[in-house]
């Protein structure tokens, strides 16, 4: 059997490079599934068949081509053995570190979050 051999990924890869377009919270959203999959070292068709999606389904949310609704994403946050809330709590992380204006890192540190759609 063939070894798989990883090849390192950017630590963010859709986040917006400076003065660019703020990330789709569908892209971040599908690179966390993606990479929370990878860890697992389950296929597109494993982990689909335990959410109960398709894989062609479920490459396009990971890959941030179709914007799932919250029970599709519980669903594969179930599959992946992850809490709905811990994804989404992961996904607005990365949403956080994001190059923000700063205006909106001044919101975002008194507690305020905006998501843009």
């Amino acid at each position: 059997m063939a070894e798989i051999v990883r090849f390192p990924r950017p630590q963010h890869p859709r986040l917006r490079p400076q003065n660019g377009p703020e990330p789709l919270w569908r892209h971040l959203l599908g690179d966390q599934l993606r990479r929370r999959r990878h860890e697992r070292a389950e296929t597109l068709t494993e982990t689909a068949e335990q959410a109960g999606v398709s894989p062609q389904y479920l490459s396009e949310v990971e890959r941030g081509l179709k914007e799932p609704s919250s029970e599709m994403i519980a669903a594969i946050a179930g599959a992946l053995d992850t809490s709905l809330i811990e994804l989404t709590s992961d996904v607005a992380d990365e949403l956080r570190t994001a190059a923000a204006p700063a205006s909106a890192m001044v919101s975002a540190g008194r507690g305020a979050l905006a998501l843009a759609a």
